[in-house]
């Protein structure tokens, strides 16, 4: 159990900060970025999609990780009630993101790296809600874990 205060605020701010820059990249790429993808052309496809996957690793990767990271970290501290109910489905839902990324998005980026597929980007944009979802929840869960321990 996580005795010490100064960290508890730290983790629980960081889980905060992270947990909401990952609900705004994921509702920014479910509205805008995957969207678009249907209008790179076909011929120029392959290098955009090999360098968004480049990209995007630098930004979604380090999140993702201290997201985890801090979501599991919150679960051993001494809280109970409603709040350790909070933490416990934000962990489920980071898993929910991590598995749905696994099976869903992934298999469609990789699809997409061999050339432009309208089926794959379909699949992409209609399989990525289930992250935009689960992150928007994890956004309100995190606020209200603030909000609850104060």
């Amino acid at each position: 159990m996580f005795n010490n205060i100064a960290l508890q605020e730290i983790i629980i701010l960081t889980h905060l900060v992270v947990t909401v820059g990952m609900f705004a990249v994921i509702w920014f790429v479910q509205i805008s970025h995957y969207p678009l993808l249907k209008y790179v052309p076909k011929d120029s496809f392959k290098e955009y999609e090999r360098a968004h996957i480049y990209r995007v690793s630098f930004i979604v990767g380090p999140l993702m990780l201290i997201e985890v990271v801090t979501s599991g970290c919150l679960i051993f501290f001494s809280i109970n009630g409603l709040l350790l109910y909070l933490i416990w489905i934000g962990f489920l839902l980071v898993i929910v993101n991590w598995l749905s990324t696994l099976l869903f998005q992934i298999p469609c980026h990789r699809k997409l790296e061999m050339g432009k597929d309208d089926v794959a980007i379909s699949r992409l944009i209609r399989t990525n809600w289930i992250r935009t979802i689960s992150w928007s929840l994890r956004a309100a869960i995190a606020i209200s874990i603030i909000i609850l321990i104060k």
